[in-house]
């Protein structure tokens, strides 16, 4: 294995450490060109590592994803997603006590400022769920002016205990504007997940029990949704908070970035996708476009993975066990006549096109009654773990500093002013 990278330029050898299969770009300005210092032009970073982390780790090629080092196959059957949040901020699985302290310390905070409700009060109704809630999360840190004492651990750590517990709450307030109805706030008698769920759903019923199968169904999307290494949403956040930003500002931008429909809107074009094809007869011709390049297949493929995505197979099983409380989304039947043959047909297999984790994502929001506006607010509440874990660690790096990528100027220069009635 290399051990070091040489390079010849004008004449003379240079030689560049390899370190975790990388080279440190600053080391290419030892090599000059005509235009100065040697850089890399990478767009949207496809081959740059921007940090070094301990979270999340994937192996594409073999369809692997671990959270600390723990694979996301016994998380998802073992854990819950406050026990999963705790492992990925403190690195390690927490014993029976400090799970305990954890629930009771992220509980403890899930109020929120009644002038953060106003902001979403005051929204029009009919806006986005996700405009809502980036209006809110911005508006904490007004509440909470020592978040931005990120020197101080104990700022550091209530604060993200903070934004953790007040997310959901946030999110079912905006979903619940939109829908015109009575806020519902926290209840101290319900778990994480179920207190989310009541949240969102509880109408005139003095108690809302919602069905066990429904709670681990969600608790088990929140796992696979907690963190992706470095996807566009965690880069934005770890990019506001190299310039020193708190977590509420920071994950504002995770929030803004996850908003674009090319990284949190995957699961409402599957539905948009089978509500076109619209019945599993129509599954031929609709194969046949896409190979032909007049339809698109969507759910399939990953920018990381180049197999089965493990966040699919489980998604899968949640799938059914949701199905069995709320009915089968009729639109089940095409999706796995598409899965079928995308499996299959060599077109997909030797372009490793497989279903990734929005596939079926989308089809147990819908059959909880979600409207497709939701799914990525569904999206934004799990990942705060990882935006919060990653805020941490990126503020802890002593080789981080503020983003300020290079550029490639393309533009004119040395022009001269003409005076406006010269042009």
């Amino acid at each position: 294995m290399a051990k070091n990278l040489q390079i010849r330029s004008g004449g003379d050898d240079v030689t560049l450490d390899v370190t975790d299969g990388t080279i440190r770009a600053a080391d290419l300005k030892q090599i000059a060109t005509d235009q100065g210092p040697l850089a890399t032009y990478d767009p949207g970073l496809l081959n740059t590592a921007s940090c070094r982390s301990a979270i999340t780790y994937i192996d594409g090629d073999a369809g692997i994803l671990e959270y600390r080092g723990y694979p996301i196959e016994q998380l998802a059957e073992n854990s819950t997603y406050l026990e999963v949040a705790y492992l990925l901020l403190n690195g390690e699985l927490p014993d029976a006590a400090q799970l305990a302290k954890w629930e009771s310390d992220v509980n403890h905070h899930r109020l929120v400022h009644e002038n953060a409700k106003d902001i979403i009060s005051k929204s029009r109704y009919d806006s986005h769920p996700m405009a809502k809630l980036m209006s809110a999360v911005a508006s904490l840190h007004a509440f909470y002016p020592g978040s931005r004492d990120i020197a101080d651990p104990a700022e550091r750590e209530v604060n993200m205990i903070r934004l953790l517990a007040k997310m959901p709450t946030l999110a079912a307030f905006a979903y619940r504007h939109s829908l015109g109805r009575n806020y519902v706030y926290p209840s101290d008698e319900l778990g994480f997940i179920e207190n989310f769920l009541s949240m969102l759903f509880k109408r005139q019923e003095r108690h809302y029990q919602a069905d066990e199968r429904l709670v681990r169904a969600v608790d088990v999307l929140f796992i696979l949704h907690a963190d992706h290494e470095q996807n566009c949403s965690t880069n934005a956040v770890r990019a506001v908070a190299s310039a020193g930003n708190d977590p509420y500002t920071s994950a504002v931008a995770g929030i803004a970035a996850l908003f674009g429909p090319l990284h949190g809107g995957a699961n409402e074009a599957v539905l948009k996708m089978l509500n076109e094809i619209g019945s599993v007869d129509n599954v031929p011709e609709f194969i046949a476009g896409v190979k032909d390049g007049k339809a698109r297949l969507m759910g399939f493929g990953h920018r990381v993975y180049k197999n089965y995505d493990p966040r699919a197979r489980i998604i899968k099983k949640s799938a059914e066990e949701v199905f069995q409380v709320t009915g089968v989304n009729p639109r089940l039947a095409i999706a796995q006549e598409l899965e079928r043959i995308a499996l299959d047909d060599e077109y997909f297999v030797s372009r490793k096109l497989y279903p990734n984790v929005d596939f079926y994502s989308g089809l147990i929001y819908e059959a909880l009654n979600f409207p497709p506006e939701m799914f990525t607010v569904m999206f934004a509440v799990p990942r705060t773990a990882g935006w919060v874990s990653q805020w941490q660690e990126g503020v802890l790096d002593p080789e981080q500093k503020i983003t300020r990528p290079k550029q490639i100027y393309i533009g004119e220069r040395g022009r001269s002013y003409s005076p406006i009635t010269e042009r």
